[in-house]
């Protein structure tokens, strides 16, 4: 593990980098308050430091302060190391952020326990984020497909249509569903089912642009929101997409399903203006049940959506 020493005393620091060294560290110096400060805002940076307290450009205190105020960055622990010992000193470190301080001289095996307690207290800060990230992933995300779900791929698409209006860059949307979906549910089984839904899902997402979004939208049905995507481009792209799909064979436990899908599409283009979110996937709904009542395996593009004042926008899109 990375740790940052910082203390402007040459032999001082030294000494405390071979100190740290044996302890198996990986020692990253610094010999003033400023660097200290700098590399451990930076990305990647140590997320353990032992600060001495008295250095040029910034003291400890400072050196915590500056930490502390980058809220968005990964946890970083910090040890003051300080001759003082006085309460109200130790008062002022620990209010400026510091997690622990040690008084010099210091033991060696009191600061390789005090380490030690600060790796403990890393890893469990890992474990919260890493934690609070799979409960994110989880309400926003659908369970089976691992798409965008409803409320996730909508919440996309509201910011990418006030995007679109603020830049006036085009952006267009498919609504797709899976053709004779309960076909193959009553046919192979709902296991089959759910397997084409998977399949389906993780060939749309690789069909998709890094900057698109795939989400499921109900059932056999999936939304797809293309940033910056015109309508010329939107006719050549949903036709790619849609004989991608139906030219695959689905591989499941029953053997090799033919799915194809039918789309419905919509572009707003420049001179954007307010645009009501709902009428804009109604009308790409609408033209997918035109779509399916056509044949299916088939795009049908829906006119372009009911322009709104930009009063109504703002609460359209909040």
């Amino acid at each position: 593990m990375k740790i940052l020493l910082a203390d402007d005393d040459p032999v001082s620091l030294r000494l405390m980098q071979r100190t740290l060294e044996n302890y198996g560290y990986e020692v990253v110096t610094a010999t003033d308050g400023l660097q200290a400060a700098q590399a451990l805002t930076s990305p990647g940076g140590p997320r353990l430091a032992l600060i001495d307290w008295m250095m040029p450009e910034l003291d400890g205190p400072g050196v915590c302060r500056e930490v502390r105020a980058r809220h968005e960055d990964a946890y970083v622990y910090i040890l003051l190391l300080t001759s003082r010992q006085s309460s109200e000193d130790v008062v002022v470190g620990l209010e400026a952020g510091a997690d622990d301080y040690l008084t010099k001289p210091c033991h060696a095996a009191e600061l390789k326990a005090r380490l030690h307690t600060g790796h403990r207290v890393l890893q469990l800060e890992d474990k919260l984020v890493e934690a609070r990230e799979e409960m994110r992933f989880k309400a926003t995300h659908d369970a089976l497909t691992s798409l965008w779900n409803r409320a996730g791929i909508l919440t996309l698409l509201r910011s990418e249509l006030s995007r679109s209006i603020r830049h006036q860059i085009p952006l267009s949307l498919l609504v797709c569903d899976i053709d004779h979906f309960k076909n193959i549910n009553d046919t192979y089984g709902h296991p089959v089912g759910d397997e084409i839904l998977q399949q389906v899902s993780s060939y749309l997402r690789h069909l998709v642009r890094p900057e698109d979004c795939v989400g499921r939208f109900g059932g056999e049905e999936f939304l797809i929101v293309l940033s910056g995507c015109d309508h010329a481009s939107l006719e050549v792209r949903a036709d790619e997409i849609r004989e991608e799909i139906s030219r695959v064979p689905f591989l499941t436990q029953e053997g090799a399903v033919s799915v194809s899908l039918s789309f419905g599409a919509i572009t707003i283009e420049p001179p954007c203006e307010a645009v009501d979110l709902d009428l804009y996937v109604k009308k790409a709904d609408a033209a997918l049940y035109r779509a399916k009542a056509a044949g299916r395996n088939r795009v049908v593009f829906a006119e372009s959506p009911v322009v709104v004042s930009q009063s109504e926008h703002l609460n359209l899109v909040q």
